[in-house]
């Protein structure tokens, strides 16, 4: 088979599972990677393949097609790890070169791509398994030019300190980012494998220059940190490498490891190596009372001056290197501990000790005797300059020390100290001047030193440090001293300290028998009847062939298509095999809202099949007593809604006004336009959701007061979700946020601005950006609640039309709109007008919502609420204009669609809108719930009501009228003239 003809198979839809796993394992076999286990599969071998041209195309493939479409029954057979071969290989082919070249090109592949589940999991593997270090033996082990290798190294360490940052902005909005590749821990690891690769390359210095382009790259993503890091998440460089360094140079090949830091830093530019020196200076651990000189603080100082001197060993006459370490040493913020540890480790360098210490005075003296320095610094940093100029003296032979004394620059510095108003900042400077004629063999003494004020016990503790040298000190003083304050015990809690010292003693009886029978077991007679299979034992019978003779596998589906063709009407055929279509809608079912929602992101095949899997679902009957039938049907019907409302909410709309369906599949359409919308809208669900009883039509269940008995939810969803609403409305506040918009701004987003529904389409060949999630705003009007009303005001003059053709006839010639299952039974207009209050309260914030969507939902409330629907309403002689005749459950979500509506305009705009524009709609409302409010008063009953019934018709009709109430007594004044 020709490797080019397998890759374009595999980026075509594949209608068979054995056909995937031979174009799969083909090219994994032809560079040897392929698992033992897979070898039966490559029946059409791949002679040439070269790992460099077509891996990429594959794993492309594999990422956006083959695996979002087959990954469940890739982990169903157990073959999942066969997709993955061709990402990050396995440790038993890690060792072989094309192993390494693939997971080279997976890091590239994966983070060019939009990342999903699969790419995070494979990045996570590749961290772990083909770290920094082993792609760099696979780059420089080619046989490829120096100069491809090294943009090769370059290109690979650019993708490689990418990777979080690419990980975060792809799950921004939601999901949770894997622990190894959270930012902190992602790099962790990268300086871990960073000092492995300096460890093992410690001999060669060849690849010094890529170790040093590795090093930059750090050093410029901020992981040399100026100071210690200040949270958790930060991360550092020397605050996890420090550790194995200062192992390493314990070892037998530490001379050849300092020979490379020191090789390595130079190779550096200028400002990277400060920031590296600086940022491992501050790692270490000065003595923690700066000034003292007992034999276990100079030997911490000892210590850590010779972890410096072996990463920064100044072997060399480098005057490049010495101004980057003086810059560091002079030109940052150090105490009187670092100022001993730097010359101590500057006097640790054997070869040019005294050379290297005379640089360091001269940059000293002349930052000391600095006019600028000594009017304009803190004490802190006269403290810390005079330590170093007087700790560096104190390594120096009396020559030198002869030659600062007569320095004209020292003396002038001495006379402007001296003459400075600030007592502590004076006497840094006397007591320098007394130091140095006392080491040139002068005497010189001010006699102002005695007491606690202006720095005077510094003074004291300082002359007295530099009797003696930090360079002479043991460093196993430390060591010892380290162990004995590490070895800590953290005393236990009261409660288990005394429960640990509880003795337990375990007594018998002595005659050997206890008295207590409730523990004894009792020996049952043996049966004459066998005994009954294990649950392992029923599924090894499951599993046998000889007993499944006949019996048709039903294939899980992995395209749109499929499931839809699996889930189909059959147009009235009845198939012999009835098993066969049971299995096959059981199937359906149990993948279908996996299946979609999987397919939201993936190009658009949702949008292609969503029509038609919309008729299916809807269509599909529980001929079979399938085992949760309707809230299997139900989550896909929500999973369409909410992955793909253009195509699927029109659907549904249009089909629940259609008279071929039933009670029981309207409920199911409703409830997935509501549930869809809040999902959209990621607004929260009742945790009842998923259960049976919730979305199954009432008839199927217990009368109300067994089922509120028996059950937790009490109801089904849409009116749970309404009462939580309806609470919410009632005991809102008013949000600050809403009165700082101001009145202009606000009414003109509101009333003026239009959204645009034709734009142009830029011409040209600019990459096809991942489609962006529509939120519920952007669709509210026009794919739900601008259809749903509208497609009720349609329906509502066929069936009145109907009505009063046949209104001459008599008996059973008549036509009732209200008739059992019809759309205007109470049970199902009840339910329509909960879904589209829940749809309305979903949408508040939509451009829309003031100008069309709250006015036209509050009339639809109105209308039903007031005016007959049918000519049945008015059967038993009552007045046509009666509420009486409503039922109190389409009473009750009338008034609730209507408080939701006044709740909704109050908190835009305090009802400004609603009052200046539809006058006359809301002074209406405000009439029908006075009426309704004072019949409720005066005792009347409403049909249907009673109960928790009665009590919701009774909050919501008040809160109408609370809301009314609200905004006319702000705006009436302006209503004047149009009411």
């Amino acid at each position: 088979m020709d490797i080019r003809q397998c890759v374009h198979d595999l980026q075509q839809p594949i209608t068979e599972f054995s056909t995937l796993l031979s174009l799969l394992s083909a090219p994994l076999d032809a560079i040897g990677l392929l698992q033992p286990q897979f070898r039966i599969h490559n029946v059409n071998p791949i002679q040439s393949f070269k790992v460099i041209t077509h891996v990429s195309s594959i794993q492309k493939a594999l990422i956006e097609h083959i695996l979002p479409t087959w990954e469940a029954v890739l982990e169903e057979n157990n073959s999942i790890g066969l997709s993955y071969q061709y990402f990050c290989p396995d440790l038993f082919s890690s060792a072989t070169s094309a192993a390494g070249q693939v997971a080279l090109l997976a890091y590239s592949t994966l983070t060019s791509l939009p990342l999903n589940k699969h790419s995070l999991y494979l990045l996570s593997r590749l961290s772990k398994e083909y770290p920094i270090n082993r792609i760099h033996a696979v780059i420089f082990t080619g046989s490829d030019s120096v100069a491809k290798r090294n943009l090769d190294w370059e290109d690979c360490v650019q993708i490689v300190m990418s990777v979080p940052t690419k990980v975060a902005n792809s799950i921004a909005r939601n999901g949770e980012i894997p622990p190894s590749l959270e930012y902190k821990s992602y790099f962790d690891q990268i300086f871990v494998h960073c000092e492995t690769l300096i460890w093992s390359l410690r001999s060669s210095r060849e690849h010094i220059s890529s170790i040093a382009h590795l090093i930059n790259k750090l050093a410029r993503h901020g992981m040399f940190s100026s100071n210690r890091p200040s949270s958790r998440s930060q991360p550092s460089f020397f605050e996890v490498a420090l550790p194995i360094i200062k192992t390493r140079f314990t070892q037998e090949a530490s001379r050849s490891y300092s020979n490379f830091w020191w090789q390595l830093v130079q190779e550096l530019p200028s400002f990277v190596f400060q920031t590296v020196l600086r940022s491992f200076l501050v790692t270490l651990q000065p003595p923690d009372s700066v000034l003292d000189g007992s034999p276990q603080a100079r030997s911490v100082v000892k210590k850590a001056a010779t972890l410096s001197y072996n990463l920064c060993s100044l072997a060399s006459d480098a005057q490049e290197a010495w101004d980057s370490v003086s810059a560091v040493i002079l030109g940052h913020e150090w105490d009187e501990g670092y100022s001993r540890i730097f010359v101590c480790w500057l006097a640790a360098c054997e070869a040019n000790v005294h050379a290297v210490l005379s640089l360091l005075l001269d940059d000293v003296v002349s930052l000391w005797s600095s006019p600028d320095h000594i009017k304009h610094s803190l004490l802190a940093r006269h403290r810390y300059v005079t330590s170093l100029l007087l700790i560096t003296v104190s390594y120096l032979p009396t020559s030198d020390t002869v030659k600062l004394a007569r320095s004209a620059q020292f003396i002038a510095g001495v006379g402007v100290y001296i003459s400075h108003m600030d007592n502590s900042v004076r006497h840094c400077g006397m007591l320098t001047a007394e130091v140095i004629a006392s080491r040139a063999g002068k005497e010189l003494d001010f006699k102002d030193w005695e007491g606690d004020d202006s720095d005077k016990p510094w003074a004291r503790s300082l002359r007295k440090l530099i009797e003696a040298r930090d360079l002479d000190a043991d460093v196993n003083l430390s060591e010892e001293v380290s162990t004995d304050k590490d070895i800590t015990f953290d005393p236990l809690p009261n409660n288990v300290a005394t429960e640990s010292r509880r003795t337990v003693i375990l007594t018998s009886p002595q005659n050997g028998y206890d008295s207590d029978d409730s523990i004894t077991g009792y020996i049952s007679p043996p049966s004459s009847r066998s005994t009954s299979p294990s649950p392992s034992e029923l599924e090894e019978i499951e599993r046998d062939p000889s007993l499944a003779v006949g019996v048709k596998k039903v294939v899980r589906p992995v395209y749109l298509a499929q499931l839809g063709a699996m889930i189909r009407s059959r147009g009235g055929l009845v198939n012999d095999n009835a098993n066969e279509d049971a299995n096959k809608i059981e199937m359906a079912l149990n993948c279908a809202e996996e299946l979609i929602r999987r397919k939201r992101d993936y190009g658009t095949e949702l949008e292609e099949n969503a029509v038609d899997l919309a008729y299916g679902l809807i269509a599909l009957q529980d001929n079979y007593e399938l085992e949760g039938f309707e809230t299997k049907r139900q989550n896909a019907l929500n999973a369409l809604v909410a992955c793909c409302p253009g195509k699927a909410a029109p659907c549904l709309i249009e089909e629940f006004f259609k008279n071929q369906y039933s009670t029981n599949q309207r409920y199911a359409i409703l409830n997935a336009l509501a549930i869809g919308a809040r999902q959209l809208a990621s607004l929260p669900e009742p945790a009842s959701l998923a259960s049976s009883t919730d979305v199954a039509f009432p008839s199927k269940r217990l009368p109300a007061p067994l089922h509120y008995k028996y059950t937790t939810s009490g109801s089904n969803i849409l009116p749970q979700i309404m009462d939580g609403i309806t609470k919410q409305v009632l005991d809102r506040e008013r949000e600050a946020s809403v009165d700082k918009v101001p009145e202009l701004v606000r009414e003109r987003r509101l009333r003026i601005q239009q959204t645009g529904r034709i734009s142009g389409v830029a011409t040209g060949s600019s990459p096809v950006l991942p489609s962006r999630k529509a939120s519920f705003n952007e669709v509210a009007a026009e794919f739900f609640i601008g259809p749903l009303i509208n497609r009720f005001w349609l329906f509502l003059r066929d069936e009145r039309t109907r009505e009063e053709r046949t209104a001459h006839y008599e008996g059973r010639g008549q036509y009732r709109g209200m008739g059992t299952g019809l759309i205007l039974n109470p049970v199902v207009l009840s339910h329509l007008l909960r879904t589209l209050a829940i749809l309305v309260h979903s949408s508040y914030t939509a451009s829309e919502w003031s100008a069309v969507l709250a006015p036209e939902s509050l009339e639809l409330a109105v209308t039903i609420g007031t005016r007959p629907l049918s000519l049945g309403e008015n059967d038993d002689g009552q007045n046509p204009g009666n509420d009486q005749t409503k039922e109190a459950s389409v009473l009750s979500s009338a008034f609730e669609l209507a408080l939701i509506v006044l709740d909704g305009c109050i908190e835009l705009d305090e009802g400004r809108s609603l009052s200046l524009d539809h006058t006359a709609l809301l002074m209406g409302t405000g009439e029908w719930a006075g009426t309704v409010f004072a019949q409720l008063e005066s005792g009347i009953k409403v049909s249907g009501g009673g109960g928790t019934q009665e009590a919701s018709l009774f909050r919501a009709v008040s809160g109408v009228l609370l809301k009314v109430d609200e905004i006319t007594s702000k705006w009436r004044r302006s209503m004047i003239d149009t009411w």
